[in-house]
């Protein structure tokens, strides 16, 4: 825990200076996966947002679904989730800008390079939006090198990087930019934390906000007992 300690801490100077001329946001996550075999997998996750440094809470979000290993390097899933975005200016300052409920299938691709591991994630979301029904397309390319010594058949350290785009079947097209650069502490076989820094620009749209993020994740990993053997996931992480 110490070793973590240390960039939270550091991050945090880092802002009280940064944050005079940027406003970093807060991002938070906590997400539970259940392995049930080597295939098959749950997940049940929660995000809260700020638009300031944990002030101006505008955004939450709660989201489930399950995966499925169709081979070594392909991953499908299907999730679905609420979506609650509000006015900026304060914390969950009413009216909402979007009350939304999504559907999404998503496929994700594996390659690995020695211990880098390259992924590109397809996402098609299905959302009913309080501004009516929408289509969005994501595409997310990244990659995530493990490090350290090894602990049993995990490493305790991993960076990792993203950059993922959004765009929609009607004008203007492209709707958001989102890169990630994250750093991953494994105290254990079922536990990592994750720091991380992300970028969002926006293109003229009214239910989410561009800006800088500090990112805090907790990512829990379940075994059945059965399947304890289970490839510890070592992907890189969702948002």
């Amino acid at each position: 825990m110490r070793i973590l300690f240390i960039p939270i801490l550091s991050i945090c100077f880092f802002n009280n200076t940064y944050s005079q001329a940027v406003d970093l946001g807060s991002w938070n996550i906590i997400n539970v996966k259940y392995n049930i075999d080597e295939k098959w997998s749950a997940f049940g996750e929660t995000q809260l947002r700020s638009l300031k440094f944990y002030n101006n809470f505008h955004y939450y979000e709660y989201k489930a679904g399950i995966n499925y290993k169709a081979h070594k390097h392909v991953r499908l899933t299907l999730g679905a989730g609420s979506y609650q975005t509000y006015k900026e200016g304060g914390n969950f300052v009413l009216p909402k800008n979007n009350d939304e409920f999504r559907l999404w299938p998503q496929v994700i691709l594996f390659q690995s390079i020695g211990q880098l591991k390259i992924e590109q994630r397809y996402r098609a979301e299905f959302r009913f939006t309080s501004n009516g029904y929408r289509n969005r397309f994501r595409y997310r390319f990244g990659f995530s090198y493990p490090f350290g010594k090894a602990q049993k058949d995990y490493k305790p350290f991993q960076v990792s990087a993203s950059n993922e785009i959004f765009f929609t079947n009607k004008e203007p097209y492209f709707e958001r930019n989102r890169f990630l650069f994250a750093f991953n502490y494994k105290p254990s076989k079922a536990t990592t934390f994750q720091i991380g820094y992300i970028q969002q620009f926006d293109y003229k749209i009214n239910d989410e906000v561009g800006r800088d993020f500090l990112q805090i994740g907790c990512y829990l990993e379940l075994f059945r007992k059965q399947s304890a053997n289970t490839t510890i996931d070592t992907d890189s992480k969702d948002n």
